[in-house]
């Protein structure tokens, strides 16, 4: 009698999450900007780090969570779609001092839209995270393609922090 071990299984959520990592990655490496991987996951799956024209390291980086699905739904009108996030990661992400952005990979259709996470709480008049239940939903616009121009419009979300924290007024 042969009795079978059932073993761990790469299952299809695990593909489209190391997809997701994967085209975040080539956006970053087309801008000649590099990613690191945090050895632990706190919140975040990726830091964004951008050069200079002289290929030296800038000051500051964005911190990038990174999701992934196979059934992505727009709502009405197809200009968002809606996402679920954990309270306890707001928590983390809403008092980050550096920009904090959402990536939304669709799988089926091999692409993604970003989120900055800062910014959409700053403009929601009355948002209370300590009143909120277990997850918050957020509208993620489509119109936020993830490709090379949003890696670059990351960096300047990045300076603008920086340059506010100097005391430098710079709106984008």
């Amino acid at each position: 009698m042969n009795k079978s071990i059932t073993r761990k299984r790469r299952t299809r959520e695990h593909v489209i999450a190391d997809l997701s990592v994967n085209f975040v990655e080539r956006q970053v490496l087309l801008c000649g900007y590099t990613v690191e991987h945090p050895r632990h996951d706190y919140g975040y799956d990726l830091s964004l780090t951008t050069y200079d024209a002289n290929g030296e390291p800038e000051d500051g980086e964005v911190r990038i969570q990174v999701k992934a699905t196979d059934t992505l739904r727009l709502l009405k009108g197809g200009t968002t779609f809606p996402w679920k996030v954990a309270r306890s990661d707001l928590a983390r992400w809403i008092y980050d001092p550096l920009p904090v952005i959402l990536v939304v990979y669709d799988a089926r259709a091999d692409k993604a839209c970003w989120f900055y996470i800062q910014r959409y709480f700053q403009t929601l008049p009355g948002f209370n995270l300590f009143a909120a239940g277990k997850t918050v939903t957020v509208h993620v616009p489509t119109a936020n393609v993830l490709d090379v121009g949003a890696i670059q419009q990351f960096a300047r979300f990045r300076d603008a922090v920086g340059n506010q924290r100097r005391g430098i007024r710079h709106d984008l």
